[in-house]
C-alpha cells in the first residue's frame, strides 16, 4: 500500500481527498499547514505528496524547497487556486514534478499519481518492465525472449527516457538539449540517426518502439501485452 501525504489547510478539501484516495487502496495522512507536513515526513515512509501553495506556517513552495534541499527525491504534486505561467514555473523552479489548479478533477488526480509512482519506481529501480522485456540502465542492457542486446549509453539513455514517459511526446529540440546540449557542435538530425539505430536495435522486442509523431518528434510506446 503507498502512503499519500496530503497537504492542505482547507479540512474540507483536506477531508474529501482522505475519503477517495483511501477509497482507491492508498494510505492517506493529512497535514493542515507546511509545518506539520514536514514533521510527518520525518515520521512517516511518504510515497507521494500532495502539497497546497497556499498554507500557514510554512506555504507549499517553501515546504517542496525544504524537502529538496535535503536530498529527498520524493514526487510532489501542488494544487492551487492560482495557474498562472508564472506560478508553475516557481513551483517547478523548488522541485515539483506536477502541478493541478483548483477545482481538481478527482480521476485526472488519481492518474497523475500513478504515473509519478510509476516513474518514482523506474528512477529507484533503474529498469523498466514491459511484459517479458526488462531495459536495464547499469548495463544499458535490453533482455527477453532469451535474448540479450547492449545499446551504446546514448542510446540507451535515449530509449530509457522515451518509454520512462508513454504516450507522452518529446520535440527534437527537447531530446537534443538534453542529451548533447546546447553546445554541441552536432545539430538536430543527429537525433534521427539514434532514433534509426535504436529501433533497428530494439526490432527483435515486439513489446517496446518509438513512434514518429509528424511535426512534432518521438515518443515511446509500451505494447503490454505483444
Amino acid at each position: 500500500m503507498f502512503n499519500v501525504l496530503v497537504a492542505e489547510d482547507d479540512k474540507n478539501i483536506r477531508k474529501l481527498m482522505e475519503i477517495k484516495l483511501s477509497s482507491e487502496g492508498y494510505n492517506v495522512i493529512v497535514a493542515g499547514d507546511g509545518e506539520e507536513a514536514l514533521k510527518l515526513l520525518g515520521q512517516n515512509q511518504v510515497d507521494i505528496m500532495i502539497v497546497d501553495v497556499m498554507m500557514p506556517k510554512m506555504d507549499g513552495y517553501e515546504l517542496v524547497k525544504t524537502i529538496r534541499d535535503s536530498k529527498s527525491q520524493i514526487p510532489a504534486i501542488m494544487v492551487t487556486a492560482k495557474g498562472t505561467i508564472q506560478d508553475k514555473a516557481k513551483g517547478f523552479l523548488v522541485g515539483i514534478d506536477d502541478y493541478m489548479v483548483k477545482p481538481v478533477e478527482f480521476d485526472e488526480l488519481l492518474f497523475r499519481i500513478k504515473a509519478l509512482l510509476r516513474r518514482a519506481k523506474i528512477v529507484n529501480e533503474r529498469k523498466i518492465k514491459v511484459g517479458d522485456v526488462v531495459l536495464d540502465f547499469d548495463t544499458l542492457s535490453i533482455s527477453g525472449h532469451g535474448k540479450k542486446v547492449t545499446l551504446a549509453k546514448k542510446e540507451f539513455s535515449i530509449l530509457f527516457k522515451l518509454l520512462s514517459y508513454p504516450e507522452r511526446s518529446f520535440t527534437k529540440a527537447q531530446l537534443f538539449d538534453e542529451f548533447w546540449g546546447i553546445d554541441s557542435y552536432a545539430d538536430e538530425d543527429t537525433i534521427k540517426v539514434h532514433i534509426n539505430k535504436i529501433r533497428s536495435k530494439i526490432a527483435q522486442f515486439p513489446e517496446i518502439d518509438i513512434e514518429t509523431i509528424r511535426g512534432i518528434g518521438y515518443k515511446g510506446v509500451r505494447h503490454e501485452k505483444a
